[in-house]
């Protein structure tokens, strides 16, 4: 696991904008995941950003959302699709019928997740995901003491998720209680992942997901069995990291080689 330490929100989204711009650029038909939230947000802008002004293409890209709120439809406000298509998705050239995010409003639940499933196999593998992690230290929603062995599946959120979540909701109430989610299995087979942590509030579970013992009650944690994991965070979320100074020392050495 390689970790970068930032010394802001904005170096933090442009270093790993970076890593996906240096993929689609090498590897146009690459296949992406994407995650939601504010974590993210400054990475798809800097997307953005390089699509108009230098011309970064993604008129081959696949995508794959890691989850999607049950009972929201695609237009409501508070998807996850609705989320992608306005910070992201059309804002590029990617063609929409080559983005996917899980459908909330599935009746049958199991059948669509085995769907998902089997079209991200279809689709190639998920060359790079992008992550987030939450307060307790999941990732996805794949809440603590979820299966490390997971795969796309309905997930049942925690009251501190929803509480978290609340921000972007009008009441508490109108956070849904369950979700459609990659598995952390299902994750952990992305070639590459991309973890971006900020804020003073994600310190102890970004130190418990790097520097802890793996464990299903630090979903994140399950990243350290990843052969290729890049975390970029800003000053604050590292706060808590005791390997700080080698995990700054190791970035110097990776700069140094290009």
């Amino acid at each position: 696991m390689f970790v970068t330490v930032c010394k802001d929100y904005d170096e933090m989204s442009r270093k790993a904008a970076a890593m996906v711009a240096r993929l689609v650029r090498a590897k146009p038909d690459a296949v992406l995941g994407f995650a939601t939230g504010s974590s993210p947000l400054g990475l798809y802008q800097e997307l953005v950003r390089m699509h108009k002004e230098e011309g970064l293409d993604f008129s081959r890209v696949t995508t794959f959302n890691l989850d999607e709120y049950c009972g929201l439809p695609p237009d409501h406000p508070q998807s996850y699709r609705y989320f992608m298509n306005e910070n992201l998705f059309n804002h590029i050239n990617v063609p929409m019928e080559r983005t996917h995010v899980p459908d909330g409003m599935a009746e049958d639940w199991r059948a669509h997740c085995a769907e998902y499933e089997e079209m991200i196999r279809q689709a190639g593998g998920i060359d790079l995901q992008i992550l987030g992690i939450g307060s307790d230290g999941h990732i996805a929603f794949n809440e603590p003491g979820s299966s490390l062995g997971s795969r796309t599946r309905r997930v049942f959120l925690t009251r501190q998720t929803i509480e978290d979540n609340s921000r972007f909701f009008e009441r508490k109430e109108d956070v849904p209680t369950s979700a459609i989610s990659m598995g952390v299995a299902t994750i952990l087979e992305a070639r590459t992942c991309v973890m971006v942590v900020n804020g003073t509030n994600k310190a102890e579970a970004l130190a418990a997901a790097v520097e802890g013992p793996i464990t299903s009650m630090i979903t994140a944690s399950a990243l350290q069995m990843h052969p290729d994991t890049h975390v970029f965070c800003d000053e604050a979320a590292a706060s808590r990291l005791t390997m700080r100074e080698y995990y700054d020392w190791i970035s110097h050495q990776m700069e140094a080689d290009g």
